[in-house]
């Protein structure tokens, strides 16, 4: 699944959060939509600002690290 965001940087900064999501945990309305782009994946990686916001959710980490960096963001992990 890959859902496109505006990717603008703001006063917060330049870092931003990679986590994995169970699909079973996004919102009720988003869990069919999720799945069906999800190519079989159980897990999406979601993207998200200093200050919490989501900007991102993809089916793969590396996506998720590559986009960042794209979009002139310093990635870190959340475990």
């Amino acid at each position: 699944m890959n859902h496109r965001m505006p990717l603008e940087k703001s006063d917060i900064g330049n870092i931003v959060y990679v986590k994995a999501v169970a699909i079973d945990d996004l919102p009720d309305a988003l869990q069919d939509e999720a799945r069906a782009q999800a190519d079989g994946a159980e897990t999406l990686y979601a993207v998200h600002r200093e200050d919490g916001e989501q900007l991102a959710l993809v089916v793969d980490r590396d996506l998720a690290y590559a986009l960042a960096r794209q979009n002139d963001f310093s990635p870190v992990s959340i475990h």
